[in-house]
């Protein structure tokens, strides 16, 4: 990686800050551009400035800080999409393969949580972020974090009546038996953290799950799905149990990969802020190959 430094430029003639920067700045792909300044990676004067038509006037600094053009994938420079963001909430969406939250051993993970800390602490080093919930490392898609322990709190303490919808795509094996359904069974956790549904009606916690097919073959079926409940690995869980279980999942059964990932992509997600009221509704397209399976 290369190290980080600041850039600084004089400015000689009255201009706003885009173009000022893009002229400095010559030779970046002008969404990298708005992205650095979005990322409250450039200052005026020694004040963080984040506005497009900021004008300048002759006489001002502008310094771009700690810009690592050409940092390698993988890096926390190299942070997930941001879908929103306000003075509570963070919003992004996830790729595949990377883990929400580290899993706890001694070595430092690649996590989401890793590369979006770094990411409010370029504005304030002492921002932090919260987890309010989590995605399987090979699942893509939303993931909200709060940015102070007040509104984590609000959230997980009333996630079910403030979550709305919770909307996933999912591929799994097999073509199903009914267009669309709802599965609704009692699921229990081994000591070695493998989910399983209960035979005995009561015996565990409750999980519904709805789901309409969008399009099949005899092989697999590409379906939309959205819960009545938040359970640890639910779709993955019911599935299995109906005999479809999702694409690359081998804990839970798939015999196939054919998207070198799991079948599953967090695409929808219905909130009412806690402290405003406010409905917030996100959203986001699975990754092109997922996109198109069986079209």
């Amino acid at each position: 990686m290369r190290k980080a430094f600041d850039q600084t430029f004089e400015v000689k003639e009255p201009d706003s800050l885009l173009p000022f920067l893009r002229k400095k700045l010559e030779g970046r792909p002008a969404g990298k551009v708005k992205s650095i300044l979005e990322h409250g990676l450039v200052s005026v004067d020694g004040h963080v400035v984040t506005r497009y038509d900021f004008s300048l006037r002759p006489g001002m600094t502008v310094t771009v800080s700690s810009y690592r053009p050409e940092a390698p994938a993988g890096t926390v420079e190299d942070h997930p999409e941001i879908l929103y963001e306000d003075r509570d909430l963070l919003v992004i969406n996830k790729p595949a393969g990377l883990l929400t939250i580290s899993t706890g051993g001694e070595e430092p993970e690649d996590t989401a949580y890793r590369r979006m800390t770094a990411y409010v602490r370029r504005k304030n080093p002492r921002n932090r972020i919260f987890i309010v919930h989590r995605l399987d490392r090979d699942t893509s898609g939303i993931v909200l974090f709060a940015k102070n322990p007040e509104i984590k709190t609000a959230l997980q303490d009333q996630w079910d009546e403030l979550v709305t919808y919770r909307g996933y795509y999912a591929i799994v094996e097999g073509r199903m038996e009914e267009s669309a359904g709802r599965l609704s069974s009692w699921l229990k956790e081994t000591k070695t953290h493998l989910v399983y549904v209960s035979r005995k009606s009561g015996d565990g916690k409750p999980a519904v799950t709805n789901y309409q097919v969008l399009r099949d073959n005899p092989d697999y079926s590409y379906l939309r799905v959205w819960l009545e409940t938040g359970r640890k690995n639910q779709i993955r869980v019911q599935m299995q149990e109906i005999g479809h279980p999702v694409t690359g999942d081998k804990k839970y059964g798939a015999a196939r990969d054919p998207l070198k990932r799991l079948g599953l992509h967090a695409w929808k997600l219905e909130l009412t802020h806690p402290f405003t009221g406010k409905r917030l509704d996100f959203s986001v397209e699975p990754p092109e190959r997922f996109r198109n399976f069986l079209k």
